[in-house]
């Protein structure tokens, strides 16, 4: 593993218009990947989240969703923190776990991470979107976009479709803005009792789903009234 700084990616700030989340990116203010697949939701995926929460109850949904996303930071934190071949600490219970959860990925996904362009990079598509990816750079041999997931449980490939949808957006993107030729997605995971997998996308399966984003984009860019 190794750095390679062959881009320079941008700064970005966050914020909200209209509830959405935006990256403010030179003179752009831009929806992000995530507003857009929130927006763009199925039906079914609404219906099975209300199911959901009915069945647990409302505190207790929103008790699972704050410490997942609190565990989600820290086990990115600590995975940054690494890349940039600094340490972090953070002794609360939260962190103590998220800190195993990103040793496990770093230990069973990093072996075939060759070469990193960036971290936390803002990627954008001109007068689009935008968003951030936890890597750049080399995977298997392969340039990719890749990204780091905790989850309660262990996950089939057919339940993370969106995590798929956002890696073929932020590989157009940077498509787009450096003309590479980005065809791999890499998505690497773990749960609080340090289950690894590893997803990985590319060839006709790539192309397929960059097909799914590019009419989950047109439908949000049909249905909704954003231009900023």
């Amino acid at each position: 593993m190794k750095w390679n700084k062959l881009y320079e990616y941008p700064k970005s700030i966050r914020e909200v218009i209209n509830d959405q989340r935006h990256y403010d990116v030179g003179n752009e203010k831009l929806p992000s990947v995530t507003t857009i697949l929130s927006a763009t939701e199925s039906e079914e995926k609404k219906q099975a989240i209300a199911k959901w929460k009915a069945r647990v109850g409302a505190v207790e949904a929103e008790r699972v969703k704050n410490t997942a996303a609190t565990r989600g930071t820290s086990m990115h934190s600590y995975l940054e923190y690494y890349i940039n071949g600094e340490g972090l600490l953070d002794l609360t219970e939260s962190g103590v776990e998220a800190q195993k959860m990103a040793e496990t990925i770093k230990d069973k996904g990093f072996n075939e991470l060759e070469e990193i362009w960036g971290s936390e990079c803002v990627l954008y598509y001109p007068e689009l979107y935008a968003g951030q990816t936890d890597l750049c750079g080399i995977y298997q041999g392969r340039e990719s976009i890749i990204d780091f997931k905790q989850s309660n449980k262990p996950k089939k490939e057919e339940y993370i479709g969106d995590y798929y949808l956002q890696l073929v957006a932020y590989a157009m993107a940077h498509d787009a803005v450096y003309n590479t030729k980005i065809e791999q997605g890499v998505i690497l995971m773990c749960t609080p009792d340090l289950y690894f997998q590893k997803f990985v996308l590319n060839g006709a399966r790539f192309r397929q789903v960059k097909w799914e984003w590019l009419r989950r984009l047109d439908e949000y860019y049909r249905t909704t009234n954003t231009r900023v």
